[in-house]
């Protein structure tokens, strides 16, 4: 069985580095051609940004799978008899807390090279040290306590009950609802500092727009993420009473007021045709099948693992291989999601207008550097929304 299971880790491995490749073939034959919907002096800034970003991604994939195999070889037997002493919820929380701190720190030379030397390079990162520092320290805490809280109930779940798979379903299930409404208010405590929009006129339009389609929210707020990063974007956050509408500082000053009303409404049109709903559904039933398939591993598979079937063993197995599931149900999720895009540049560009949303596009491939063009296998597996290109050609941009 776990044979089974290696093997397809290793087609995944093998797949990730293939479509790396292939990515990187094709930008850097792309880039040196004309320039397609960037600027001349973007495009080919874009495409080496694209180049080494895939670069960083092919060592990174290689990294982990050579730590995959050190963890099934030898270290979840040492990281079991580490923690031998302890039994029950407590094993799991020691046990799930350390495996994650050390993958964590075995892969921070890829995080640190990423923010501070490559997105750098290129004009995106202004994070400081200290705010890395803090942001991580943050972050740990969260996890530290919300995580191992999260492990413990479970781990409670699978011993108490022989369905427990069901049981663990419906807790994880509403935990990412619980982490969905209260991320907003999150950030907003301990990480970015929200502010209601100091442009009144805009924040008037943006009112009358929501108002238009029924949108209800908590208000409309600029966020100052600057100070990490200079990439423009804007979402939704929360559900329910907390639900609010974020705009980065760096969206509001680059973006006019129209162009920012019609990204807006490209989002609104995610809200109308129900996609946020839809994508929920999807993940339920996709994690579900998942607790489905985790829950009924047979006994052997353990044994092989050198490790006992109890629930740090069962959540370790699910942490280490639904990762493998996931990315090959990616391109159906993918194809999904291009499909829902298209149809909120509809909703968006009816909204407001084709051209607004077409400016406000061209305006956000130009400032975040993303190189528009891409490998039809790359795309196949990774991309959850349209390539650039065709969603401008379906607004009827001729490129």
């Amino acid at each position: 069985m776990l044979e089974i299971a290696v093997l397809g880790y290793c087609i995944y491995f093998l797949v990730s580095i293939y479509t790396s490749f292939m990515q990187i073939s094709f930008v850097k034959e792309a880039k040196i051609k004309p320039a397609v919907i960037l600027d001349s002096s973007k495009y080919g800034e874009a495409g080496d940004y694209a180049v080494e970003t895939q670069r960083v991604s092919m060592a990174s994939t290689f990294y982990d799978f050579v730590l995959f195999f050190m963890w099934i070889s030898f270290g979840l037997v040492a990281l079991d008899n580490f923690t031998l002493a302890y039994s029950g919820w407590q094993k799991a929380v020691i046990f799930i807390d350390l495996f994650i701190i050390i993958n964590w720190i075995l892969g921070l030379p890829f995080e640190l090279y990423t923010t501070f030397k490559l997105d750098k390079k290129y004009g995106f990162s202004n994070m400081t040290p200290s705010l890395y520092i803090k942001d991580t320290i943050k972050s740990g805490i969260l996890f530290l306590i919300f995580g191992s809280a999260v492990i413990a109930g479970l781990s409670e779940i699978i011993s108490s009950f022989e369905s427990w798979w069901i049981y663990g379903f419906v807790l994880i299930f509403a935990v990412i609802l619980v982490i969905n409404m209260v991320y907003p208010l999150v950030r907003d405590k301990m990480f970015d500092k929200f502010e209601k929009l100091k442009d009144k006129e805009l924040e008037a339009k943006i009112e009358k727009l929501l108002d238009q389609v029924g949108f209800k929210s908590s208000g409309v707020f600029s966020v100052d993420a600057s100070k990490r990063d200079n990439r423009l974007n804007a979402y939704f956050g929360g559900l329910g009473s907390t639900k609010r509408v974020v705009l980065f500082d760096t969206l509001v000053q680059k973006l006019s007021h129209n162009e920012l009303l019609a990204v807006l409404g490209h989002e609104l049109g995610h809200f109308k045709n129900g996609d946020i709903l839809k994508n929920i559904g999807i993940m339920g039933v996709v994690m579900f099948i998942f607790f489905a398939i985790f829950g009924n591993l047979p006994e052997q598979f353990f044994l092989e693992l050198h490790l006992n079937n109890e629930p740090y063993a069962i959540i370790l197995v699910f942490m280490m291989f639904s990762p493998i599931l996931s990315f090959f149900l990616m391109p159906l999720i993918s194809l999904i999601s291009r499909h829902n895009e298209y149809a909120a540049d509809e909703f968006g560009s009816n909204l407001s207008s084709k051209n607004d949303l077409v400016n406000a596009l061209l305006k956000l491939a130009n400032e975040n550097k993303s190189f528009p063009l891409s490998h039809p296998i790359y795309i196949f597996f990774y991309y959850s929304h349209p390539p650039l290109v065709e969603r401008l050609k379906e607004l009827g941009y001729k490129v």
